[in-house]
């Protein structure tokens, strides 16, 4: 038996889980969704602080039937410009295919839009 309230099932039948690390996460939320080839495959878990390593935790929730080469890339992307921000996977070249409780090697940080435009006026040469 399940239960599925808002898209989000209570049990785990049918689903892995696969950890992401980032130094940041910012925007990104529980329930937000997890983009392969440019088609939802899958759900943010859960998103938790590991104060020893400073780093952002992101368990994400895939269908069994979805597979992900080891060597894979996951980052944190916004849909549009002022969207809202999602897990994107770019698959690998491997041919051993992550496991439940597997975590990505390669991750790459959500890039804040306030960071950006202060290095560029403050980069500028007078």
């Amino acid at each position: 038996m399940s239960v599925t309230i808002g898209g989000v099932s209570v049990t785990n039948s049918g689903k892995y889980t696969l950890v992401a690390k980032f130094e940041n996460s910012s925007g990104l939320k529980e329930g937000a969704f997890v983009e392969m080839s440019g088609v939802r495959v899958g759900l943010i878990q859960s998103i938790t602080y590991d104060p020893k390593a400073y780093e952002s935790v992101v368990k994400v929730s895939l269908d069994n039937t979805i597979t992900v080469p080891d060597d894979s890339v996951a980052s944190i992307r916004t849909s549009g410009i002022i969207g809202d921000r999602f897990l994107k996977i770019s698959s690998g070249g491997s041919d051993i295919n992550m496991e439940d409780g597997d975590e990505f090697i390669d991750t790459e940080s959500s890039i804040s839009i306030e960071e950006l435009i202060s290095k560029y006026m403050f980069s500028q040469d007078k």
